[in-house]
C-alpha cells in the first residue's frame, strides 16, 4: 500500500508587518532579531597604557602635551602627570620640567591611580629607590618592640611601599626616641642599610639635634665624652670607669639662655643610645621634660630633644643629601617675656 506524504505544517498565521508594510511571519521576525542581535559589537577595550618613544630633547609636560593632543587638552595632560601616572624609563615622574633625551620611553598609564598613602605623625621629606626620608613628631613610636605593638612610623612606611610592591620591604637604619621628633631615615633594601650601617660614621655628615634644658649653661659651647652603659632597668648611665662600655662623644653651643632654660645645637660625634639625654644630665642641664633622666619640670609638655638636621653621603650614587627639620615653636615659648602676646 503506498503512504501518501503528509503536509508539512504551514507556517504561524501570526505576523507582523516588515518593511514596506509587508507581513512577516513569526519565525522570521526572531530570525531576523537574533541576526540584529548577532551583529552588535561590544566596544574596543582602552589599553591599560601607552607607550612613547621620545624622538628629540624636550620635557615632560610638553612632550605629553604634543603626543596626546588629538585626544586630551593641556588641563587633562597636567593632572595624568601629577597624578602619578606618568613614568620614565619605568621610574614615576611627576615634575613638569623633567628633561628627556631621544631614545627615552615615556608611558602613559590609564588604569586608576591609588589613593596616596596617609599617615599618622609623620612626613615623608625623600624617597627613591634606595631609601626613605622622614619628619617624625614627638609621641610617634619609631620602630616597635616585643611588648609595644602600637602604630609606628615603620609599619605605616612598611605599608606604604607594599602598595607599589606586594613584595617591598623596610629596613631600620637609626632610630629616634618616641619623644623625640625630626629628621630620621629608612632603607629600602638589604644592601642600603648595610652599607650605611657598616660605614655610619664615614656615611653621615651631619647629625644635629636642638635640646631645650633646664637651667641657664655657664658654658656657651663645649664637648662631653663619656662612656655609657645600660643597667638592668634599660636606662643608659655614663660609667665612671674610662674605656667601660661604648665611647660617646657630645658637642653643644647655646643658641639662646635664660635664667631657667638653654636652647642648645647638639652635634653627635657618636650615635648611642640616649646619648644626648645621658650627657645633658652629667653636665647638670637635663632636658626639659626628661623625668627619666632628672628633670624637675614639664615647661612643653613634651620631650625637649628635636632631630634638626640629617646629611650623609647616598649609598648608591655617593651625593651628598641633607635634610632640616625646622626648631618645634613650642621649644621658643620659655623664652616669651611674661607679658608678650602668645
Amino acid at each position: 500500500m503506498k503512504k501518501t506524504k503528509r503536509p508539512l505544517p504551514e507556517p504561524s498565521l501570526h505576523r507582523s508587518a516588515g518593511r514596506g508594510g509587508k507581513p512577516i511571519d513569526e519565525f522570521q521576525a526572531k530570525r531576523q532579531e537574533t541576526t540584529r542581535i548577532g551583529k552588535a559589537r561590544t566596544p574596543a577595550a582602552k589599553p591599560s597604557e601607552t607607550k612613547l618613544e621620545v624622538k628629540e630633547p624636550s620635557e615632560l609636560l610638553a612632550f605629553l602635551l604634543a603626543a596626546l593632543r588629538h585626544k586630551h587638552g593641556r588641563n587633562a595632560v597636567k593632572s595624568i602627570l601629577s597624578r602619578g601616572q606618568v613614568s620614565v624609563e619605568g621610574r614615576t615622574v611627576t615634575r613638569h620640567d623633567h628633561p628627556l633625551a631621544p631614545g627615552q620611553s615615556v608611558t602613559v598609564s590609564w588604569a586608576r591611580v591609588a589613593e596616596p598613602s596617609r599617615f599618622v605623625g609623620l612626613a615623608i621629606l625623600h624617597e627613591d629607590d634606595d631609601l626613605i626620608v622622614i619628619e617624625k613628631d614627638a609621641g610617634l613610636l619609631a620602630v616597635s618592640t616585643e611588648r609595644e605593638k602600637e602604630l609606628t612610623a615603620y609599619r605605616q612606611l612598611s605599608d606604604h611601599v607594599k602598595r607599589s610592591d606586594p613584595r617591598a620591604r623596610l629596613f631600620v637604619v637609626h632610630r629616634l626616641d618616641r619623644d623625640t621628633s625630626g629628621v630620621m631615615m629608612f632603607a629600602k633594601n638589604e644592601r642600603t642599610k648595610q652599607l650605611l650601617q657598616n660605614d655610619w660614621q664615614e656615611a653621615v655628615l651631619e647629625r644635629t639635634y636642638i635640646a631645650l634644658v633646664e637651667g641657664a649653661v655657664r658654658n656657651p659651647e663645649g664637648t662631653i665624652r663619656s662612656w655609657l652603659k645600660e643597667n638592668k632597668a634599660m636606662r643608659m648611665y655614663s660609667s665612671p670607669t674610662p674605656d667601660d662600655g661604648q665611647l660617646a662623644v657630645t658637642h653643644y653651643n647655646a643658641v639662646k639662655v635664660s635664667r631657667d632654660y638653654s636652647l642648645l645645637e647638639v652635634r653627635l660625634e657618636t650615635g648611642r643610645k640616649n646619648q644626648i639625654r645621658v650627657h645633658m644630665q652629667d653636665i647638670g642641664h637635663p632636658v626639659a621634660d626628661d623625668v627619666k633622666y632628672g628633670a624637675r619640670t614639664k615647661p612643653i609638655g613634651r620631650l625637649g630633644l628635636h632631630a634638626h638636621v640629617l646629611s650623609f653621603r647616598h649609598p648608591a650614587n655617593g651625593r651628598t643629601m641633607r635634610f632640616e627639620s625646622p626648631v618645634p615653636a613650642v621649644f621658643m615659648r620659655v623664652f616669651r617675656e611674661p607679658d608678650s602676646p602668645r
